[in-house]
């Protein structure tokens, strides 16, 4: 079954949906889903890779895993600010505590999202951040 989508084809077509997750299984499902939901996903294993592959004046969104070997979404976050990215991030892990949802905010997080997740709420999520206005000089 093709989830509802509420967003018309001409926009969906032009999202892009960037995924780092250090696990196969996830990055493979999250693709699967953004795919058919006729979005473009470009799925990464680690942060550095994304990070070191990113134009930054490149407009779409951003899931993000928290807990990975090497550089965390923490220092990813980081970075893409220090960047001066505009690129609207998700958190999407299964690490939830009341002190890493402050910190990813901190960071400029939109949004964080607990594995596992519903398939309707990521791309209602997605949605969401990719229509955002972007968040100029913010925290």
């Amino acid at each position: 079954m093709r989830p509802r989508n509420s967003v018309s084809e001409t926009n969906k077509a032009g999202t892009v949906v960037f995924i780092v997750d250090d696990d196969d299984d996830v990055r493979d499902g999250f693709t699967r889903l953004i795919r058919s939901a006729g979005m473009q996903a470009l799925a990464y294993a680690s942060a550095e890779r994304f990070l070191l592959e990113l134009d930054v004046s490149r407009r779409g969104c951003l899931l993000l895993d928290l807990t990975m070997p090497g550089m965390t979404g923490q220092l990813a976050l980081s970075r893409l600010k220090q960047m001066g990215s505009q690129l609207p991030v998700i958190v999407v892990s299964a690490r939830d505590d009341e002190m890493m949802r402050a910190v990813v905010r901190e960071l400029g997080a939109k949004m964080f999202l607990r594995k596992p997740v519903d398939d309707q709420a990521l791309l209602d999520a997605i949605q969401w951040a990719a229509a955002s206005p972007l968040d100029v000089g913010s925290a």
